[in-house]
């Protein structure tokens, strides 16, 4: 093979173990920061040399989509999604946040900042009794002037939150209880969601509030924050108007391994080594 046949070759497989790679860490089969298998074992699954392995994973360090460290090993970066996919419900963020993304200006209607028992519902949910006295939030979310969801939060009795004057202040400019949990130093980790389709009629209140005319096929969510392994601290349940939330759910078979890179004749390439090494000339004896 001259000199310009074996750059193409190389180059092919240094592009088909980048693709590869790519799939692999495609689909939220791994988190920012996870540690990968070491070179010489991933080398092994795509079939190809350390040298081309090592050309892929320079391009995927260029864009940031793995770190490599040295004496530590290789760990996934920024990984490559669209931008749509910020509103995955596999992602804990504050609607706050996807508004800022989508240049929206969020403010509240309605606001009441209310002591009062828990309820049944929701004393299930967060381990009280149904006359436990919490603070309970309630409010119309208005983006761009258009109201886009009917909010209810119940926060743990047990949690500190800032004074009301600096509480109604904060859910007045936009933001979610959840930005104040975490500004107030609370160590979120993770939420458990349902999200349950809704059939809204005008005449209810959360129908008067989100300008609803007709029987509405609307999304309700309803979650329970969590703090560390499972200290529940907060319960919320939405409800949103139509085209008020995009949910999308990102789901992928699970694989822990890449697929062996197949050139463009498809053969993968420790089967091209193998049949080089077959046809190649025996030396003399």
């Amino acid at each position: 093979m001259n000199g310009d046949a074996a750059a193409e070759a190389g180059g092919s497989l240094v592009d088909g173990a980048e693709h590869a790679l790519r799939n692999w860490l495609a689909g939220g089969r791994y988190r920012q920061g996870d540690r990968l298998p070491p070179e010489h074992e991933v080398a092994s699954m795509l079939g190809v040399s350390r040298g081309t392995l090592r050309s892929a994973l320079r391009r995927l360090e260029e864009s940031g989509e793995i770190v490599r460290r040295q004496g530590s090993g290789t760990f996934v970066g920024r990984m490559a999604v669209p931008s749509a996919l910020d509103e995955r419900l596999e992602r804990l963020e504050p609607y706050s946040s996807l508004a800022a993304r989508r240049g929206l200006t969020l403010t509240c209607r309605q606001l009441k900042i209310e002591r009062r028992p828990v309820g049944q519902q929701v004393g299930d949910a967060l381990g009280l009794a149904p006359i436990a006295l919490s603070t309970t939030i309630s409010r119309t979310l208005v983006a761009d002037d258009a109201p886009v969801a009917v909010m209810f939060d119940v926060v743990h009795p047990a949690i500190a939150l800032p004074p009301d004057t600096e509480l109604r202040a904060a859910l007045e400019r936009g933001e979610m209880v959840l930005d104040v949990l975490i500004a107030s130093g609370m160590p979120v980790t993770f939420a458990r969601t349902h999200v349950m389709p809704y059939l809204l009629v005008p005449h209810e209140r959360a129908g008067k509030l989100l300008g609803v005319h007709r029987a509405t096929a609307v999304l309700q969510m309803e979650e329970l924050i969590y703090a560390g392994r499972d200290e529940r601290i907060a319960y919320s349940r939405d409800m949103f108007a139509p085209g008020g939330i995009d949910v999308m759910v990102m789901r992928s078979l699970e694989s822990t391994r890449p697929a062996p890179v197949v050139n463009l004749r498809g053969r993968s390439a420790a089967e091209n080594r193998g049949r080089r090494a077959r046809s190649s000339p025996r030396e003399s004896a």
